[in-house]
């Protein structure tokens, strides 16, 4: 079965940030049970915590998966392995990150995977990408749009 409306943010602010986040579509793309279905335009933001970094290159894309929720997370997190990521510090410089923000209308709190991403409402980069090419893609428990939440932001 496969499940609709399930948007991934992007982001990468070391190296070759444009090249990072197209290589993580293509990767994601060519996984047995994922077809990437849309794909908002890059924006480059200011990093969020405590440590002094480069700017981001951030996106947010849409795809059709037969993958459950954890099985999709594994496939996010091999892919940013694959591609250099290294987690030394909370909010740390990356080549790239790749957050499951919305899978359908699935909520789901454990301590590996929060979905909707509890950090949705509070993140313009991704609010942004996210009502550019789904405004009507809806939170699961609020019940308003990614165009609303990003206007609460703005």
């Amino acid at each position: 079965m496969l499940t609709d409306g399930v948007f991934i943010a992007l982001g990468s602010n070391v190296g070759d940030r444009e090249r990072y986040i197209s290589q993580a579509i293509d990767f994601l793309a060519a996984e047995v049970g994922i077809m990437v279905l849309k794909q908002s335009r890059s924006i480059e933001t200011e990093p969020v915590g405590p440590i002094e970094q480069g700017l981001f290159l951030n996106a947010v894309i849409e795809i059709s998966t037969a993958l459950s929720p954890k099985d999709l997370l594994a496939k996010c997190l091999a892919i940013e392995e694959r591609l250099g990521r290294i987690r030394t510090e909370r909010w740390g410089p990356r080549t790239i990150d790749l957050d499951i923000v919305l899978f359908g209308n699935e909520v789901i709190d454990e301590a590996y995977l929060t979905i909707p991403h509890r950090e949705l409402l509070n993140r313009n980069f991704v609010l942004a990408p996210l009502a550019e090419i789904a405004p009507e893609a809806r939170h699961p428990l609020l019940g308003v749009t990614a165009s609303e939440m990003l206007i609460g932001q703005t």
